[in-house]
């Protein structure tokens, strides 16, 4: 049975984003060891966000026609979102830029917003949360197993 062609492409600007990294990598990042600072850590969660949102679309066309490489790409989204999970934790652990004080405990403890901002990571967070929750359960989002020896 004959199927229709696909349709022309686009250019992938995938692995122009990829150098970007690679180039911002060998440049900005400090020899001594330094933690990263919000801003760093904001932009990480940008990217793992944009990244995730990729994936997804990839997944949704995939795993209609090919089930085994659409499983596989769902754990990595789920990998994905973790990462993001932690990234987000991390940015409210770093030191205030202003002041330099890293937040108490009891902030800590509270997820309380710090304000805008500081407040734009937790709307992107919770945006995508949303998502994400949409999309899997709560224990797919809490396995530890990859999927990986399935097929």
């Amino acid at each position: 049975m004959p199927t229709e062609p696909l349709p022309e492409l686009a250019p992938d600007f995938v692995p122009f984003a990829t150098a970007a990294l690679d180039f911002h990598r060998a440049l900005n990042m400090p020899v001594a060891p330094v933690a990263a600072s919000r801003t760093e850590l904001d932009s990480l969660h940008t990217h793992l966000v944009a990244l995730y949102g990729l994936l997804d679309a990839h997944t949704a066309r995939t795993s209609p026609v090919a089930a085994a490489e659409g499983d596989h790409l769902r754990a990595c989204r789920i990998r994905l979102w973790q990462a993001a999970e932690h990234l987000h934790a991390a940015y409210h652990a770093a030191p205030q830029p202003v002041t330099g004080r890293l937040p108490t405990r009891e902030a800590c403890r509270a997820r309380l917003p710090e304000g805008a901002p500081d407040l734009t990571v937790c709307q992107r967070h919770l945006a995508t949360a949303a998502r994400v929750r949409r999309d899997h359960t709560p224990a797919d989002l809490r396995d530890p197993f990859t999927g990986l020896t399935r097929h």
